[in-house]
């Protein structure tokens, strides 16, 4: 089997691990968020510990590399608890959808911070990706409104942690960032945990347990995916969360997408093959 064939295995693999970990946030009923998340942190927390301690890495990284591992830890702190709210109050696949509007923003910020050129087909697909955001969101400016613009938020704040990972690269392993991630957030989290704590049913307690577990299948396919091909040559198939959180919407919650949401995942999905579409070619 080719790299490229692995790479896309891996992320299909990764995909469906993380519209899973969706599913059973929302299965979980009603937790607070920052409880959720929590749970789903600390499993990975001590998933991602074993393989540190199996390889003999450090656990918290180098210390050369503590001030990156912090930003991408905060950025992706937040962008999750915002990733879960949404989940909590939004269609599945809506707020599936605009989570990944993460790699258009990550051009972007990769443009003003790292100093990369965005090529105009990025701004291009960039623009449609957004107008496809607005037929999702439907703005009305109400209280209903603050679950979408909480999935948005989401998106960028994911876009800053992996423009973080760009720059980090291969001075960590990637089961120390998992693990300094998932501790990170677990700890920080800790406290609201304690001010806010609702009892769990035992069901509740399986759920949230499976979504960290589904969580590190997620985080550990789509790091080793990108190492067996470019993300340029294979991210397009990391949309198919968008297809698994459809199903799962309709199939186990009854939550069918509107005719506007559905015009928004269109678009966005056009943009991001167009997007795929043009760096294969021009890469050849």
């Amino acid at each position: 089997m080719s790299n490229r064939n692995k790479g896309i295995i891996l992320l299909l693999l990764s995909a469906f691990g993380f519209s899973m970990m969706a599913a059973l946030v929302k299965l979980s009923g009603d937790v607070p968020t920052v409880q959720k998340t929590f749970f789903r942190n600390f499993v990975s927390a001590i998933i991602a510990f074993g393989f540190v301690k199996y390889h003999g890495e450090r656990l918290f990284g180098k210390k050369e590399n503590q001030k990156l591992l912090l930003l991408r830890s905060s950025l992706g702190a937040a962008g999750i608890v915002l990733f879960f709210y949404a989940i909590d109050h939004l269609v599945l696949s809506d707020a599936d959808m605009l989570n990944k509007l993460s790699p258009f923003l990550t051009i972007i910020f990769a443009s003003i911070f790292l100093k990369e050129r965005a090529r105009m087909f990025q701004i291009t697909a960039i623009i449609i990706a957004f107008i496809g955001t607005l037929f999702i969101i439907k703005p009305s400016f109400s209280y209903e409104t603050i679950p979408y613009l909480a999935g948005l938020l989401s998106a960028v704040f994911a876009a800053g942690a992996y423009t973080v990972l760009r720059v980090l690269g291969t001075k960590e392993k990637f089961y120390t960032v998992v693990f300094y991630f998932s501790f990170f957030t677990t700890m920080i989290l800790l406290p609201f945990v304690f001010a806010f704590y609702e009892p769990m049913t035992l069901k509740q307690w399986v759920y949230l347990l499976g979504a960290g577990f589904f969580a590190t299948i997620g985080q550990f396919g789509i790091t080793i995916a990108y190492k067996f091909a470019p993300a340029k040559e294979i991210s397009i198939f990391f949309y198919s969360t968008v297809v698994y959180s459809a199903l799962i919407s309709i199939f186990l919650f009854g939550q069918i997408p509107d005719m506007w949401s559905i015009i928004g995942y269109i678009t966005i999905f056009g943009a991001s093959l167009y997007m795929f579409l043009k760096n294969n070619r021009e890469s050849k």
